[in-house]
This record gives structure tokens, sequence and C-alpha cells, in this order.
């Protein structure tokens, strides 16, 4: 089973609001997931993130790999440089 760390939108039309959760990469953008990893609000001016750093980190050393978007969100947080560095 491959694993991705993905957006699942949520929220209003015209007012998004994102869960990062781990899916199988099989699975619907909106559909089942395996677990929740924090939210990304992009209505919000800055953009507000709250992530769950240790989960990442674990999924990311378990194999996962990121979407191009949740890829570009976690090199933001600086997310990316933790888990290179204590693979």
């Amino acid at each position: 089973m491959s694993t991705k760390i993905r957006l699942q939108r949520g929220g209003a039309k015209k007012r998004p609001f994102y869960q990062v959760v781990i899916a199988d990469e099989r699975s619907r953008r909106d559909g089942r997931f395996i677990e929740n990893l924090g939210y990304y609000d992009p209505c919000k001016s800055p953009a507000v993130c709250k992530l769950n750093v240790e989960k990442i980190v674990d999924w990311l050393s378990k194999g996962a790999q990121p979407t191009d978007t949740v890829r570009q969100i976690l090199k933001n947080q600086g997310i990316l440089e933790q888990s290179a560095q204590a693979a």
C-alpha cells in the first residue's frame, strides 16, 4: 500500500479549508484517510497552518510521499529539513 500526505478539502463554497491527512493513494480526495496530521487555512492573511510535526516526520520516515502542494507547505514550515536530518 502506497501512502500519500495530501490535502482534504472542507469548508464552504469559495471558502476552502484543508486538513492535512495520510491516505492510500487510491482513495478519493475527500474519501477515507488513515490519520489526520493537521490543517491548512489559506483564507486567512497570512495563511494559517497547524501541523503535528512528530507524526509527519514519522510518516515520512516510513516512506509516505507528500503531494506537490503539501511538499511546499512542509518546506515553508521547515519540516522537510527536520525529516532529512532525522534520516
